[in-house]
């Protein structure tokens, strides 16, 4: 009997180290559910190509099957149903964000950031203009080898985690940085000011704006004080109808949080999820000389 006990146990401990993270465990249902019904909506589709369709209603061409997926939601499928990386964000915080880009798509989606959730964030904004921005180009093609087809950037941040407090402490001392200012575009006075940007982030009005990144967990590492003042300045600066989303992570971070209260305002604070805070920010008109503050 207490052969047979050994075993059970030694059988279970093996069963244990064999399961996959409960969190990966999750995404890959999720995801693979996804696979599924993609899969099944397809199948049922080409069995009804005849004179009694099953599910489509559409008539079908012997050369083109109707259907909304984009081969970028479709990618996105595949990968994440075959992948054991998962999103660095957890669920409840995705959603947030998903939610949103729902009621805008398509629309232009500026993300700070390029990673395993890059795909994902491409495939939730389809028909509409995504682009990542990225300071490590071993990092952009490591991403992009698995996921050709995204818009990525790289780009240079002239800060570090150690200007932090400084920066916050001085900037209004700096006329370029005030916002009766308000520009990014060859602004290499105000040190926030991300001037290494593409132009067409500069050309275009962003109705999404996610920052999660670039690093900010170590001091020599650039930080995300230019990223928080320059989404602040775009959206300030909007001229088409509505606000602007601005959403920003690891805000349980010192310098997320006060970057985040100084330049993006609480009082534009639409929702908190976790380590994500959701900002409705809307344009600014008729911004005079006396305006010492962005709140």
């Amino acid at each position: 009997m207490q052969q047979l006990n050994h075993t059970n146990i030694n059988n279970n401990i093996k069963m244990q180290k064999n399961q996959p993270p409960q969190g990966h465990t999750n995404f890959f249902i999720v995801f693979f559910s996804l696979a599924i019904i993609a899969a099944i909506f397809l199948i049922s589709c080409l069995i009804g190509i005849g004179d009694t369709p099953l599910f489509c209603t559409e008539s079908i061409s012997d050369e083109i099957l109707p259907t909304t997926t984009t081969p970028m939601q479709l990618d996105a499928i595949l990968h994440y149903a075959t992948s054991p990386r998962v999103p660095q964000q957890s669920l409840p915080e995705i959603t947030l964000s998903f939610n949103v880009l729902q009621s805008i798509s398509p629309c232009n989606f500026l993300v700070f950031g390029l990673g395993h959730d890059s795909l994902m964030w491409a495939s939730f904004n389809p028909n509409g203009h995504t682009l990542f921005l990225e300071e490590d180009p071993l990092w952009v093609r490591t991403i992009l080898k698995t996921a050709p087809n995204l818009n990525a950037a790289i780009i240079n941040y002239r800060t570090k985690v150690t200007d932090a407090d400084d920066l916050l402490s001085s900037y209004q001392s700096e006329p370029e940085c005030s916002p009766s200012k308000g520009y990014i575009r060859g602004n290499t006075q105000c040190k926030l000011a991300i001037t290494s940007l593409p132009e067409e982030v500069y050309d275009k009005e962003w109705d999404m704006i996610m920052i999660d990144a670039p690093r900010g967990y170590y001091n020599e590492a650039p930080g995300r004080m230019g990223a928080i003042y320059s989404a602040a300045v775009m959206a300030r600066n909007r001229k088409k109808p509505g606000v602007t989303h601005v959403f920003l992570h690891d805000v349980d971070r010192k310098v997320e949080k006060a970057y985040a209260q100084e330049f993006l305002c609480r009082k534009n604070l639409k929702k908190a999820v976790g380590r994500l805070w959701h900002f409705e920010i809307p344009p600014v008109e008729n911004v005079t000389q006396n305006n010492a503050t962005f709140c």
